[in-house]
């Protein structure tokens, strides 16, 4: 994708273990970008960190770069500070998100819903690379736009692809492409009536465990419809459809709850 001028910006950050509790070992960041520890209970199992930006939202040409890398063992739910808002383009903007797990390490990431405005284009990739015990909650809830406006599905391009690797191969790849001047998004086939979507994805050892805890918890929501897929190497892939962004995050963060493991799990060296 061809950028008109925007702003470069750059975040990396390093999270290891020290005497059983996790904590931010490396950080670097550029603006607009900034890494907060807002753990609580700083002897805490996990690390809470909130990426903060102090710009409005993403503008055309921006380019967005993350890495995030846990030790073995280390864990780490990483927050954002609001909705992320894709204001409007001629050339587009795209943001790159790679994640490496340790052995043992878990990972959780669930930012808040995403608002693309009249003639957004946005490209994402995302790459996240397990290891042997590694676990994985990786959520996103994307809108139709400023609907109280009457921007439903007025952005140009919305294409997000998440490639999932185990131990350097690709296990699972999600891949989100909406183009409404292209393709009706609310038609048969797409969704169908509703004007939001939640998608969730987990892996884990014990991914299929927790598959009848999931739809359980779903059946019990009203204004909503999902699925439960099970896929490869100890996955599941949760999707959701509602008409209000509020709700199918709170949903997104009550199934983290429960999937995610109170204990990492050690492996023998």
């Amino acid at each position: 994708m061809s950028m008109s001028k925007g702003m470069r910006s750059e975040v990396r950050m390093g999270v290891a273990v020290r005497n059983g509790v996790p904590y931010l070992a490396s950080s670097y960041f550029t603006p607009p970008f900034k890494v907060a520890n807002i753990t609580e209970d700083r002897a805490a199992e996990w690390l809470h960190l909130m990426l903060m930006c102090s710009s409005p939202g993403v503008l055309d040409g921006d380019d967005l770069s993350i890495l995030v890398e846990l030790e073995a063992y280390s864990r780490l739910q990483l927050h954002t500070q609001s909705y992320q808002r894709l204001f409007r383009m001629k050339k587009g903007a795209a943001q790159r998100m790679e994640v490496r797990l340790g052995k043992g390490a878990c990972f959780s990431w669930l930012p808040q819903p995403c608002v693309p405005h009249e003639d957004a284009i946005f490209m994402g990739s995302n790459r996240i690379f397990l290891s042997e015990g590694s676990q994985l909650v990786w959520g996103e809830v994307l809108t139709c736009g400023r609907k109280l406006t009457g921007e439903v599905f007025a952005f140009s391009s919305y294409h997000v692809r998440t490639e999932i690797f185990m131990q350097d191969r690709l296990v699972l790849m999600e891949n989100v492409c909406l183009r409404p001047s292209v393709l009706a998004v609310e038609g048969l086939g797409q969704l169908e009536g509703f004007t939001h979507q939640a998608s969730l994805l987990f892996v884990a050892d014990n991914a299929v465990e927790k598959k009848g805890g999931i739809v359980e918890y779903l059946s019990g929501l009203p204004e909503v419809v999902y699925g439960v897929s099970q896929g490869p190497a100890g996955s599941l892939v949760v999707r959701i459809l509602g008409n209000k962004a509020e709700p199918l995050y709170d949903c997104l963060k009550a199934m983290a709850g429960l999937l995610i493991s109170s204990k990492p799990v050690r492996y023998a060296s």
